[in-house]
């Protein structure tokens, strides 16, 4: 048998942990061309909150289905193979689902690992997986941020946001973050090096807090929220500022936002755009190797909440998506 977390209905508004359920279902057959991995950790990731909609479904994934366990990224051992690519023993990453065990073809972003000596085998989740990745490709194939610069980063707290930050201020970027709370912040600048954070428990007038805080205006944003944030930041870039779009979390549980300051693009000559981590595997063995690098250097460090056990990943991914956790969330299984 195998365990697994499903939907048991399609959220509506915030995301709650009824909306999820732990059951025993039978394992699948290991077939030709096929592997079972023994998953060891699995990744949280705010943007799969958007396919768990009713009616939910892209060009990038289908929408999840009620009684079907949860889509996510995991870190698996193959104990059981039939694939020449995964023999037994190795040690593996892929999106599948929040379960003990699954049984894989090798398709969906599933690759081998082969972690560096030292490095704790989670951190291929966080700094050394997609989150630390879609820092790295936001900011240097979208931002291209210039040392003095002004970069502002929203959901900073977050595993994105924490890596971004950290990338930002190596290039000699003035780096400002965008939080939900004063504490939140105090640890950004204390800890993970903001150069200032803005929190909307207590400088709720966005709009007057940026103003101060960058009155010259903003050179690169790192967006992860969109809506209202998006649009606020938009009214306040310098000419030829870089927007990089890495997600939309304002919109996963509450109704889209409109924007505004749009034509602030067009007279600031603004490059805006979005991405998808996953368009750029072919780089990711050397971006690997850049942050492999920082870390050992100890220019760059690795921020995560660890849960452990698979029933308490639908309370790991409700406190991520309600900022409750600080960094990277992530559930280690028995």
């Amino acid at each position: 048998m195998n365990q697994a977390i499903v939907l048991s209905k399609h959220p509506v508004g915030k995301v709650t942990e009824s909306d999820f359920q732990l059951v025993e279902r039978p394992s699948l057959p290991c077939e030709e061309g096929f592997f079972r991995t023994k998953n060891m950790w699995l990744s949280l990731d705010a943007g799969f909150r958007h396919w768990m909609a009713e009616g939910a479904g892209d060009n990038y994934l289908p929408g999840m289905q009620i009684g079907d366990p949860v889509q996510g990224v995991v870190i698996g051992e193959v104990i059981e193979s039939r694939h020449s690519g995964y023999p037994v023993g190795c040690i593996v990453s892929a999106r599948t689902a929040w379960e003990q065990f699954s049984v894989l073809d090798g398709k969906d972003l599933c690759n081998t690992l082969s972690p560096a000596d030292g490095v704790p085998l989670h951190q291929y989740m966080s700094t050394l997986g997609l989150t630390g990745m879609t820092a790295w490709v936001g900011l240097y194939r979208v931002g291209n941020p210039r040392a003095g610069e002004t970069v502002v980063i929203s959901a900073a707290g977050g595993a994105v946001g924490t890596v971004a930050g950290q990338l930002a201020k190596a290039e000699g970027c003035r780096v400002v973050g965008l939080t939900s709370t004063r504490s939140k912040a105090d640890w950004l600048v204390e800890d993970v090096g903001y150069d200032l954070v803005i929190d909307r428990e207590t400088q709720p007038d966005l709009d007057q807090s940026l103003r101060d805080a960058v009155p010259e205006g903003i050179d690169v944003y790192f967006d992860n929220v969109g809506g209202h944030v998006l649009d606020t930041v938009m009214a306040q870039l310098k000419e030829g500022a870089r927007i990089a779009l890495s997600g939309a979390i304002s919109e996963y549980e509450g109704p889209v936002e409109p924007l505004f300051n749009s034509y602030e693009l067009v007279t600031k000559r603004v490059r805006m755009e979005g991405f998808m981590v996953t368009d750029h595997v072919v780089e990711f063995p050397a971006i690997l190797n850049d942050l492999q690098n920082r870390l050992a250097e100890g220019t760059l460090k690795s921020y995560e909440q660890i849960y452990s056990g698979l029933s308490e990943t639908p309370r790991a991914f409700c406190d991520m998506m309600h900022g409750a956790s600080r960094g990277k969330c992530l559930v280690g299984l028995d």
